[in-house]
């Protein structure tokens, strides 16, 4: 009698007795990590809505943690994710619930969410090895944000602004085809994701095993939480995940991808050099047509080959005003074949550094996972117009490139890596060899080590020169710490990466003491990082002579209830003279009618000291900004003389409809005098980028810069106020003159980009140099005009 009464009841609640399986559940907090993912044979339209009958049957993960600020406390918003697969793609559905009111969302180009909206993370580590991971996220509109982890363990500091973080961040660089949409709703957003396994490299049996956890942000609050019971104390935050088990017989496919692209450019330059006013002269350039081709041997190995790319950018390099002159600047690679799998590539020291390969004319690249080893492996043939051979007289060469990075795994979280790169320019070469390793242990602490050796082949004989580093981190939630000495020969060179400063060795000790608020309140976090550096000569370390530069950096850093961040600094440093950079450096010098040139010698040492106060909005609806403020005592380079330093840095995102953006950001710099207050060098960069998104896949971007140089007569200021000269290689000599450089750049960029791989874009770049005083208007004046650039690119994805 009950049995029936039982089936009854069973009947009306919609289901029989041993036809319905509870829905399995698996909660975080409860430390339920490991999820028997559930296989279904259905498949599903991926339209922001989980009301198919297989989300019924999903795997089900809730009982997420804070995890930052503060972690080890219940999320304070609730979130469920669904999860299961089948033969061919993984299933992913979101509720995030969310009772402040409405979740932060805009409609933006693949990328460009993560710091301005709520957004939901997906780490997937499809090899189960606690060290790397694909990344995917989605907004709640389900705009995507895609690319790799791979941890490196490294605790440094954030430097003079920001927050130092518990957690690595992600390459974006690597795109992956996915498919996501996602919707507002009363209670906050729902996004569903299918994760096409032909996109993806795994493991070559089954069944498997793949690690996973989720991560949501908040941006109303600032808060970070993880389906995993993350701690931020720890040496790895990818460690900590959970698993996916279970997953038996996927199928990709055969996965060739075809991607043809076609290119056109108009240049437009005055008819006479330097002169616009005499006329304006356009040509037109033939049609470039290349390929881009993928072939995914095996589940975990992938060749990627290209012939007469096109590596045209969309849109120009943002300009730079240096902290120090010295040193190099850095751009990032914005290429699209190599940003593709970049950071298999990455060494310590960049001794791999890809925009070295200037002008490509075809490449190949092969990288693979195979059990605990890793390899990649890039060989391209540059163009013949960027041969350093004609300057010395000889006949110009394609320069070939190699680049191979192996990797192993070695223990839970420890690797050792290999590195090897060559540039074979005609008769001249460069060849890096490099081995490191980095080994986790004790939870929190992590051990970094390198040697390297370059052989450089010129005109002057072969040189081989020696690089070296050690390091040791501890990421622990209170007390973290970063140790690090690095050496490297004068003689030391690659061809192939890229170097700030040559010739130094460098040791730095960071520490950072951390202190937690109750939940709620104001002070969420405050942070006290006292860092101490010192800069040598390569020859005077080696010989145990004192440090050339020496800095004690004094940072502290706070976190308030929602989302607002700064810090403030107090920087103490002394600068030996380098008399290296000075050289061809003289001095003119008056005694009576007698007018004499003397060789530059600057004073032994330069004492500073400055302040820095940074501040960072919380991600507020429309509008977010960041700003930071340098001042006080600081070197004068070009002088080698003590000046008042004023330095200050702004960013501003406004975004004031759910389709436009707008971006200004500014740097400026300025040195005086002290001896007179004298402005003797001043710099600023000042630029807007404003986007309107159009549809999902369609936007137009429009990015104007501003980039002036104001610079007086150099003199010697600590000395003798004499004149300074500059001595060319035969001899001559030159008076240092007044500098003044205008430079206004504009792109504008209509584009179509439905997925990686497919695009339409249509592009106008121009650049004008204005007399001094002009005013900005002066950019839509063709007498300034210095060149004009139209273009248009086409590329399409054929995945047979």
């Amino acid at each position: 009698m009950i049995g029936p009464i039982i089936g009854l009841f069973a009947a009306l609640l919609g289901g029989a007795p041993g036809r319905q399986t509870p829905r399995p559940v698996y909660n975080g907090r409860e430390h339920e990590l490991h999820v028997e993912l559930p296989r279904l044979d259905g498949a599903v339209k991926v339209d922001g809505r989980l009301d198919e009958p297989e989300w019924r049957e999903a795997a089900l993960l809730t009982g997420f943690s804070q995890f930052s600020p503060q972690d080890g406390i219940p999320a304070d918003d609730s979130t469920e994710v669904l999860v299961w697969y089948s033969s061919t793609a993984m299933y992913v559905g979101i509720r995030a619930f969310e009772r402040h009111g409405t979740p932060h969302a805009t409609l933006a180009q693949r990328d460009h969410v993560l710091d301005v909206d709520d957004n939901v993370q997906l780490y997937l580590g499809t090899f189960d090895d606690a060290r790397e991971a694909v990344f995917l996220a989605v907004n709640p509109l389900g705009v995507q944000v895609d690319g790799t982890l791979r941890e490196t363990y490294d605790a440094g500091n954030a430097g003079w602004s920001g927050q130092a973080t518990a957690r690595q961040a992600p390459d974006l660089s690597e795109d992956f085809v996915f498919d996501s949409r996602g919707r507002l709703t009363e209670w906050g957003y729902e996004v569903e994701l299918r994760i096409p396994f032909r996109s993806l490299a795994f493991q070559m049996r089954s069944p498997q095993r793949w690690s996973f956890d989720v991560v949501r942000q908040v941006q109303h609050s600032g808060f970070e939480d993880s389906w995993t019971p993350a701690r931020r104390g720890s040496a790895s935050f990818l460690a900590q995940s959970g698993t996916l088990d279970g997953i038996r017989d996927v199928h990709r496919g055969l996965v060739l991808d075809a991607n043809p692209v076609v290119t056109q450019r108009t240049l437009g330059a005055p008819a006479r050099d330097g002169d616009p006013s005499a006329g304006w002269r356009y040509t037109a350039e033939r049609p470039e047509v290349g390929a881009n081709v993928r072939w995914r041997m095996t589940n975990n190995a992938t060749i990627d080959a290209t012939v007469n790319p096109d590596f045209s950018q969309v849109e120009s390099d943002a300009g730079q005003v240096p902290t120090d002159p010295r040193a190099r600047l850095f751009f990032p690679e914005k290429r699209p074949f190599f940003l593709d799998n970049l950071d298999a590539f990455a060494t310590p020291n960049d001794l791999v550094y890809t925009r070295t390969i200037q002008e490509p004319v075809a490449a190949v690249k092969v990288t693979g996972r195979f059990r605990r080893l890793s390899v990649a492996l890039l060989s391209a043939v540059d163009d013949r117009d960027v041969s350093a051979e004609p300057a010395l007289g000889r006949p110009a060469a394609a320069p070939v490139v190699n680049l191979l990075r192996v990797q192993r795994d070695i223990g839970a979280l420890s690797r050792v890596g290999v590195t090897y790169t060559d540039r074979v320019d005609g008769r001249s070469s460069n060849r890096v060899a490099d081995v490191d390793g980095v080994f986790a242990f004790g939870q929190v602490y992590a051990a970094r080590l390198q040697l390297a050796g370059s052989r450089t082949v010129d005109t002057a004989g072969a040189v081989t020169a020696p690089l070296w580093s050690a390091g040791l981190d501890r990421n622990g939630a209170r007390f973290g710490m970063h140790y690090e000495l690095r050496a490297m020969d004068p003689d030391f060179q690659t061809a192939t990466g890229f170097i700030a400063r040559p010739g130094l060795a460098t040791g730095r000790l960071d520490h950072r003491f951390t202190w937690f608020g109750a939940p709620g309140a104001f002070l969420e976090s405050a942070s006290f990082e006292p860092s101490v550096l010192a800069n040598w000569k390569y020859d005077l370390f080696v010989r145990g002579r004192d440090a050339l530069e020496k800095k004690l950096h004094l940072v502290g850093r706070y976190q308030l209830r929602g989302g607002w961040t700064g810090s403030l600094a107090l920087l103490l440093e002394t600068f030996g003279y380098d008399p290296d950079p000075y050289r061809s450096t003289f001095v003119e010098v008056t005694d009576g009618a007698r007018v004499d040139t003397v060789p530059f010698r600057g004073r032994p040492r330069l004492p500073n000291r400055d302040y820095v106060v940074s501040l960072g909005t919380p991600q507020w609806k429309w509008f977010t900004a960041s700003a930071l403020y340098l001042w006080g005592q600081d070197d004068n380079f070009d002088e080698w003389a003590s000046a008042d330093v004023r330095y200050a840095t702004f960013d501003l995102l406004i975004h004031p409809t759910e389709r436009l953006r707008i971006a200004p950001s500014g740097t400026y710099a300025r040195v005086a005098r002290q001896t007179t207050g004298e402005v003797v060098k001043k710099q600023r960069v000042y630029r807007v980028k404003a986007e309107y998104q159009i549809t999902q896949p369609l936007f137009v971007r429009v990015v104007g810069e501003f980039d002036g140089l104001d610079r007086l007569p150099l003199r010697d200021d600590s000395r003798t106020n004499g004149p300074l000269l500059f001595r060319a290689p035969d001899g001559t000599f030159t008076r240092s003159a007044r500098t003044v450089q205008r430079n206004f750049r504009t792109d504008v960029l209509l584009a179509w980009q439905p997925g990686p791989g497919t695009v339409f874009f249509a592009g106008y770049g121009a650049s004008a140099e204005p007399d001094e005083g002009a005013s900005w208007r002066t950019f839509f004046d063709r007498r300034y005009r210095q060149s004009e650039t139209f273009f248009v690119k086409a590329s399409y994805l054929l995945r047979l």
